[in-house]
């Protein structure tokens, strides 16, 4: 009767502990700031909140006006899945030249702009085409032909 006696009290002085480390576990968190929370489910300092810019929100029209916070984030959604599925719904590859591009408008634009720059950079071989005569001058194709022509080479 005594050991039944002693179990019973070692049992019931576990159950009181086992809430009061329960009823803890469930008290919230003072977050009046709504800073993020560390691994350890506690706030993190406010000063590191600052320090990191995670006050700044940056939104990104191709990824659906979709909300970073921070800098850190903005510049690692550039790789993720919804930048890149926005840039191929665009018909515009996701290249580090539209890094920082976040309105639909300034990534079209810069598209066209980059169309166009490739266009000017092609090998025209009416006007880029040289030719080399016998004496070693070299001319372009339309010099030469004239010169041919009227028998001068």
């Amino acid at each position: 009767e005594e050991l039944q006696a002693e179990m019973e009290n070692e049992m019931g002085e576990e159950e009181p502990e086992s809430e009061e480390s329960e009823d803890e576990g469930e008290k919230p968190i003072y977050n009046p700031k709504k800073v993020p929370l560390d691994w350890t489910g506690k706030p993190i300092p406010y000063w590191l909140y600052k320090l990191h810019g995670l006050n700044i929100e940056y939104k990104c029209e191709i990824c659906g006006n979709f909300s970073y916070w921070g800098p850190r984030a903005f510049e690692r959604h550039f790789q993720e899945w919804r930048h890149a599925h926005g840039m191929r719904c665009l018909k515009i590859p996701n290249s580090r030249a539209f890094h920082n591009i976040t309105k639909i408008q300034d990534a079209l634009d810069l598209m066209e702009r980059l169309k166009t720059q490739q266009a000017a950079k092609e090998f025209d071989a009416q006007n880029q085409e040289e030719f080399e005569d016998a004496m070693g001058n070299v001319l372009s194709k339309k010099t030469y032909h004239d010169l041919l022509r009227q028998g001068l080479l």
